[in-house]
């Protein structure tokens, strides 16, 4: 094996002032310089992350005394270190990288908030070209070691003619890469940044944090996902104390925004308290993320008992446990209900976690799951409202990503259509895999029961919530009123990168 090796003349020496304390706690008595080095990288995915862990607590109160932030000081050191680690010894499984939770009190309500802690930088020490390999070898400075192929390299080119930095997007063509290049010579700078000579002579240069970033570890590629996705949930069953937030300090100041966001994505459903009782506020609150999706039902949408109603949710029956729209091909992934008049009797409203349920059913029944996860359903809708409709598509019940995670529930009684289109055999087979999970879903273990009063917003998760209504009884002169809408989970995964920039600074 050929290779070229460079180094700087002198070393950048590592910052050692406010993180010394923190790294005392995490390390004991290990080298602090080098823990500091180690330690950075996976504490990116717990700096801005709630919860993440796959089986209940009996409530709220219980992980939030479990995960308050000294205890995720004290005790997480030997997993900081393991995604570095990974990239040091190529080859070697990492185990599941951990989120932490912390929590805080304001004006008695249980909100979820986000841990921030310093970040080290990194320095490299050597780099040297593998020309049989293609690849550059990096060593940092803590004794680290990541691996870069020569064309991602030259594909990802930094440089002014290869990347539009005011749209930070590739101008550099695919029909003009050459996928089989090599490299004249990989340095050091006098600056600590990588510099890469190719053999056309055009130079490349890589700031060391950007390339830290884009280990291709598995322990650092999983921590980048879950950094940039947060997909780790939080699984609950009827215990869970809905996470609540107060209205106008979502709409007015950043740090409660990221806080509803975040745990949003955790818990799957966040409420909010001390809206203005009048039409109107699920718009300003989808105006604080970027914009409403738009429905054949409108931009918003008035939950009334209707006269000759072109959906079961325009009547006072009972709503069974379902999640809104399967009928369209991408279902919107977020929906808001804003309380305006509650009913005189019942109206609660019920909630379950489809993927805690999916999960359970797995373990409990893998046919069923089996089944719901393979067979493809048909949902359709039809009506007048925005404009008239008449909606058709496929789906599996339960959706699942090539990694194996459940990453949608489709599933609504009421728009399931008598087309079947599964062979005769398989007609009963799909019956009592769909009961089983229905049945599962509404164990009274499972569901969370709460009344909504004028005033409150829930804001939940549709691809992934269930949720109900006990039929209710009006007065005719107050009705019972709710108002919705509907945004997509790209739009809050936007805002929410935004906002945790903006808070924490970039990452």
């Amino acid at each position: 094996m050929s290779s070229r090796t460079a180094s700087p003349s002198t070393f950048h020496p590592l910052s050692l002032s406010h993180t010394d304390t923190l790294l005392t706690a995490l390390v004991g008595k290990r080298n602090r310089r080098q823990n500091i080095a180690e330690s950075w990288w996976p504490f990116l995915i717990w700096k801005h992350s709630l919860v993440a862990w796959r089986e209940p607590f009996r409530n709220v109160d219980e992980y939030i005394a479990l995960l308050a932030l000294p205890a995720l000081q004290r005790s997480t050191a030997a997993m900081a270190c393991q995604a570095l680690r990974a990239c040091r010894r190529p080859g070697r499984a990492a185990g599941p990288l951990p989120s932490c939770l912390t929590s805080m009190h304001l004006r008695g309500q249980h909100t979820l908030g986000s841990a921030s802690l310093p970040l080290a930088h990194h320095s490299v020490r050597h780099v040297r070209a593998l020309d049989e390999e293609r690849m550059m070898e990096v060593e940092w400075e803590d004794g680290g070691q990541s691996l870069y192929p020569f064309t991602w390299l030259r594909d990802n080119c930094q440089c002014p003619l290869c990347t539009l930095e005011s749209a930070q997007a590739r101008k550099l063509l695919m029909s003009d890469l050459d996928i089989h290049t090599g490299v004249n010579v990989v340095e050091v700078t006098n600056d600590y940044k990588v510099s890469i000579v190719w053999p056309d002579l055009h130079t490349s240069v890589f700031d060391a944090e950007w390339l830290k970033k884009r280990c291709f570890s598995a322990a650092a590629r999983q921590a980048m996902q879950e950094e940039l996705f947060l997909n780790k949930r939080h699984y609950w069953d009827s215990k869970l104390r809905i996470p609540t937030a107060d209205y106008q300090e979502v709409l007015h100041d950043d740090k409660a925004a990221l806080a509803w966001l975040s745990a949003l994505r955790r818990v799957g459903i966040v409420y909010l308290k001390g809206a203005p009782v009048e039409q109107g506020q699920v718009a300003r609150l989808a105006e604080r993320i970027g914009y409403l999706r738009l429905t054949f039902y409108g931009h918003t949408w008035q939950v009334k008992d209707k006269y000759m109603a072109n959906n079961v949710a325009y009547t006072s029956g009972r709503l069974s446990l379902h999640s809104d729209y399967p009928a369209l091909h991408f279902a919107p992934g977020v929906q808001f209900l804003h309380c305006i008049n509650q009913a005189e009797e019942g109206g609660e409203s019920e909630v379950v976690d489809g993927f805690h349920m999916a999960e359970q059913l797995q373990r409990e029944d893998p046919e069923a799951f089996r089944t719901l996860s393979s067979l493809l359903v048909d949902f359709t809708d039809t009506g007048t409202d925005y404009c008239d409709f008449t909606l058709q598509s496929k789906k599996c019940i339960i959706e699942v990503a090539a990694d194996g995670r459940v990453e949608r529930i489709n599933f609504n009684n009421a728009t399931r259509d008598s087309v079947l289109d599964l062979p005769v055999h398989q007609v009963q087979p799909f019956y009592r895999a769909l009961k089983a999970y229905v049945d599962m879903m509404n164990r009274p273990e499972n569901v969370v029961t709460y009344r909504m009063m004028p005033g409150d917003i829930v804001t939940f998760d549709n691809w992934r919530l269930l949720h109900g209504r006990k039929d209710y009884i009006s007065r005719r002169d107050r009705m019972r009123h709710l108002e919705g809408a509907y945004l997509d989970w790209d739009e809050v995964m936007s805002r929410l990168r935004i906002l945790r920039a903006s808070v924490h600074g970039n990452i």
